[in-house]
């Protein structure tokens, strides 16, 4: 059986045991309805009010602020669309970074098309978004602010609590939302010293289930809804409630509330041997910056295209990527937004951890990539590529 070494946790990790277990309870003993007034709902109910304690319990709120989504592109798209429509008396100006996840660009771009103007702030060539240009860029028509708390392709931490206090001095009625799926677990922060009004997460992204996120809403905020025809998640999300996912997500944030700190741990050793073995070949271009979050490293290997790459370590039971998997291979906005050239970008690929990647498997990564830049860089120059 052919060896499988996964460094594509930023694009989805693999489901937890606890999770998937608890996942399966719910689809085969406690499969009620929730919203069912007989026993076999109120089991699932139940079930469901404490996995969202769970959740709210990993992001730091209360669980009634809570509305539970099928994933961050849905809590995205919720936000930045019902917080624009509930504001389009008050301002048609919205502000966000030309490296943000394509499920918010998308719907700015939208939002764009509807007459509202779109700020977009570049990160700096270093992968970096300053503060004080987004909040030079407040006016009084600006009406929402939304950037991720982690990029997802370079790991870059922006600093939201530093965005947040001086865009609030400037304009204290501007809603902000943080994309903060990068970030769960894995990022030490407390809304309370955010002052966010709005922040999406998903499961996937810490061993939890693909097709179900969150979208937290402080208390005060007000969004519009998009989607109706039910009274379940405060009439903002309505429809039956995916309760066996958001059991899964429960379980996965536990585990992740209880092991974060050697879960992380583990990664930053990851990283940085990672780090330090790949600097030993001049034929390499970091672009996630030193202090990124050391889940996410982004490299290029000029010359060799990231997709040449990828196969190369796939036929080794490698997995890794060239960038978002959202993207479906397309070429990065994240690394175009920091001015990078087509070569570096044609050639990048992103690497990312998790607790279950050891050292012994970095030095493995790290052998292939010397071996594939080797072997496929000569048979460029032989003209077999």
């Amino acid at each position: 059986m052919k060896t499988e070494l996964y460094f594509d946790n930023a694009a989805t990790t693999r489901t937890a045991a606890e999770a998937a277990e608890a996942i399966l309870d719910m689809l085969t003993i406690h499969y009620g309805n929730p919203s069912s007034l007989h026993y076999k709902g109120l089991e699932a109910q139940t079930r469901m009010d404490k996995a969202r304690r769970q959740v709210s319990g990993l992001l730091g709120c209360q669980p009634e602020r809570l509305t539970f989504t099928s994933g961050a592109t849905e809590a995205n798209n919720l936000v930045i669309f019902g917080a624009a429509a509930a504001r389009k008396r008050q301002g048609s100006q919205i502000i966000t970074t030309a490296f943000e996840h394509s499920s918010v660009l998308e719907p700015c771009r939208q939002l764009e098309k509807e007459g509202f103007e779109i700020i977009w702030i570049k990160p700096d060539p270093n992968g970096r978004i300053h503060a004080e240009d987004i909040i030079e860029a407040v006016t009084e028509k600006t009406v929402l602010i939304s950037c991720m708390m982690v990029n997802n392709e370079l790991g870059t931490i922006l600093p939201i609590e530093e965005i947040v206090k001086g865009v609030r001095r400037k304009k204290k009625d501007v809603f902000v939302h943080t994309d903060a799926v990068q970030a769960l677990g894995k990022l030490p922060f407390r809304l309370s010293r955010l002052d966010v009004d709005a922040v999406s997460i998903s499961a996937h992204k810490i061993h939890g289930p693909k097709g179900i996120g969150a979208l937290y809403l402080r208390e005060g905020s007000r969004i519009l809804p998009r989607t109706f025809g039910g009274e379940q998640e405060k009439r903002l999300r309505p429809g039956t409630e995916n309760s066996a996912y958001i059991v899964g997500f429960g379980a996965a944030c536990e585990l992740m509330q209880k092991n974060s700190g050697v879960y992380m741990e583990q990664i930053r050793q990851c990283n940085l041997r990672l780090r330090e073995l790949l600097a030993e070949n001049s034929g390499v271009v970091f672009h996630s910056p030193e202090d990124a979050l050391p889940s996410v490293l982004n490299i290029s290997i000029p010359g060799i295209r990231s997709e040449i790459m990828l196969h190369f370590l796939e036929q080794k039971g490698i997995c890794v990527s060239s960038g978002s998997a959202c993207s479906k291979g397309a070429k990065s906005h994240a690394l175009a937004a920091l001015g990078l050239s087509d070569l570096e970008i044609d050639s990048a690929l992103r690497i990312s951890f998790s607790h279950e990647n050891t050292l012994e498997q970095v030095e493995i990564l790290s052998n292939a990539v010397e071996e594939g830049q080797r072997t496929l860089l000569s048979q460029r120059r032989k003209g077999k590529l």
